[in-house]
């Protein structure tokens, strides 16, 4: 399949006559020529702008002549060198490997500093080489990073989906052409389009791999999604991670065994408790006036705690064995109230055979320092001696996955290898024999696109999002004096610019923002993409005041609007601002909010 993406050519003199537009014009009909589309801009004014297409492009070329040099004095040399380098910094912030050139009759490498100069793939000067030469040059690099960019399972469903072969096995629309045979199905086809039908196959491809066996290049996605997520295994899931928590735990607890369960916890684990046998014994989290789940208390972790609820426990004070086999924590909570989860590990030691972290809110956090050790798997985490730690992920509700895209991410520990065979019967016992293959190619794709630098600049940039969006209401806040506005759950003070410091949205001891009481700091954060908008009404004391709007009221209004929440309480909305959230969204949000308030 032949996707769009242009060369983009940036130089004041593209639609010009001189010499230089015609020698940038002869280059570009050249790479058309080969079959490459062009696009072609004169602005040089705000490069930066250039660089957040970094996404849609397959090469940049960008000129360096007396245009945007001015007459070479130092300060004019100085203004545009700036602005080659902020482009050229924005581009690598976000993407390492889209070639670079720069363009132009005079001047050389000898007027580029070195950090510029390391970052280029070439320097192509005007009238030299033909510009055919130079074409074919260019597409070459351009190609070969096309080439780079599609995983490996995605890779195989496209050449699947585009090479022509007749379906004779299910599922049974073949490819999509039933639909054809209807106006209804022809309605259908129309809305989802050829690619994806074509690419819904059954598990009589052999050349895409098992999703049961983890073979092919569904084996090779999964390891180079371990790779990314920097754990030892991953394992995609198509039916979401409440079906990862059941495979984890069939995996780990047997009947009778004891198991250390967050109260909070996602019915899919109570299911799993159900199903397995087990005997839980909960740790119970804390909640405030707004009815916001907090954290469990961290001496609720220590091993003598963990004993004496045991011994308290009618069941589980008869237990065979004592050791309990799995603790299970939401990881972060709905809210978005993360754990340090090296604190957790140095609290249990060697206490429970298996940690199991579900992240199905937190797969994004492994790929930005802000995150700390507020998640489980990462870069340079040390292994514990003993315990396998398992994370479940929702790919679809954080990052790029389709509903129901799902994984699980395994780190072994120090003593500890995974069987792999008898973690792959509980994982049978849970799939399906017909996984739908969109899904997969989406873990894959998804896993892909938050490979550093690219999946840092995501993270950052959707940190930023929610951080402008809090500074925004806080202003709007303001404005109006003693009127009422709504409030944005969070730590009373943030920075100024940028995303700030993690320690601005580290839980400290009796703050009065979040409402938990005596937490130990440094146990607990907010994650600042995780935004609870109270509505007027309650306060954090638990008082309610003579009038106010109940927040179902006002998510009524946003929906009829054309703006919907993740969820309402009673005085509170919760919204996500994911990697795929805009200025534009968060901005209409805050004047639909302006609307609530002067209807």
């Amino acid at each position: 399949m032949r996707f769009r993406f242009p060369i983009v050519i940036i130089d004041e003199d593209f639609r010009s006559e001189n010499a230089s537009g015609l020698g940038i014009r002869a280059l570009a009909k050249a790479i058309e020529n080969e079959g490459m589309e062009v696009l072609g801009v004169t602005s040089y004014g705000d490069l930066s702008s250039f660089a957040q297409q970094q996404s849609r492009a397959s090469a940049f070329i960008l000129s360096i002549d007396d245009e945007e040099f001015g007459s070479g004095t130092e300060e004019e040399t100085e203004r545009a060198l700036k602005e080659v380098r902020k482009f050229v910094e924005q581009i690598r912030f976000r993407n390492a490997d889209i070639p670079i050139y720069l363009y132009g009759e005079t001047r050389t490498s000898r007027h580029i500093p070195n950090d510029i100069l390391r970052e280029l793939h070439g320097f192509i000067h005007t009238f030299e080489d033909t510009p055919e030469f130079v074409a074919r040059h260019i597409i070459r690099e351009a190609k070969a990073y096309m080439d780079s960019l599609a995983p490996p399972f995605f890779r195989a469903l496209v050449h699947y989906a585009q090479d022509g072969s007749y379906s004779w096995h299910c599922p049974g629309h073949s490819g999509g052409v039933a639909f054809l045979k209807s106006p209804i199905g022809q309605m259908f086809h129309q809305f989802f389009g050829e690619n994806m039908l074509r690419a819904d196959v059954c598990n009589a491809v052999e050349e895409l791999g098992q999703l049961l066996d983890h073979s092919g290049p569904v084996a090779a996605s999964e390891r180079n999604a371990a790779r990314i997520f920097n754990a030892d295994h991953c394992f995609f899931v198509t039916n979401g991670t409440s079906t990862s928590n059941k495979m984890v735990w069939h995996y780990c607890v047997a009947p009778g065994d004891i198991v250390i369960v967050d109260r909070n916890c996602h019915k899919s684990v109570l299911h799993a408790i159900t199903m397995t046998g087990a005997i839980p014994v909960f740790l119970t989290p804390k909640r405030n006036h707004y009815g916001i789940i907090g954290p469990i208390p961290a001496t609720e972790f220590l091993p003598e705690n963990i004993r004496k609820k045991i011994e308290a426990h009618p069941f589980a004070r008869n237990a065979k064995n004592k050791k309990p086999s799995i603790l299970t924590i939401t990881q972060s909570t709905y809210d978005g109230i993360m754990y340090n989860v090296e604190m957790i590990k140095e609290m249990l030691g060697n206490y429970i055979d298996t940690l199991h972290f579900d992240e199905a809110w937190l797969p994004h956090a492994a790929f930005h320092s802000f995150y700390g050790h507020m998640h489980a798997i990462g870069r340079d985490r040390p292994r514990p001696q003993e315990p396998l730690i398992f994370a479940t992920q929702s790919v679809h509700k954080l990052l790029a996955g389709l509903s129901q895209a799902s994984q699980i991410l395994v780190q072994e520990s120090q003593t500890r290898k995974l069987n792999q065979q008898l973690f792959n019967e509980a994982y049978l016992m849970h799939s399906s024999t017909s996984p739908q293959y969109s899904i997969i190619a989406s873990c894959d794709v998804a896993a892909a696109m938050m490979e550093p630098p690219g999946g840092t600049a995501l993270v950052e940039e959707s940190l930023l999002e929610a951080i402008e969006f809090r500074r925004a209401m806080k202003k709007v806040d303001q404005e109006f004096g003693n009127d009422w506005w709504f409030k944005v759950w969070g730590p009373d003070r943030i920075s100024e610019h940028g995303i700030g410091s993690r320690e601005d949205w580290v839980l400290r001891a009796n703050d009065e923002w979040h409402g938990f009481g005596n937490v130990v700091t440094g146990f607990n954060m907010l994650d600042p993409i995780k935004a609870t908008i109270i509505t007027p009404g309650l306060d954090m004391s638990g008082r309610f005041a003579r009038t106010g709007i109940p927040a179902s009221i006002v998510t009524k209004y946003l929906a009829e609007h054309g703006v919907i929440v993740e969820k309402a309480g009673l005085y509170s909305f919760f919204i996500m601002f994911t990697i795929g959230i805009t200025k534009g969204r968060w901005n209409t949000l805050v004047a639909a909010l302006q609307q609530v308030k002067a209807d």
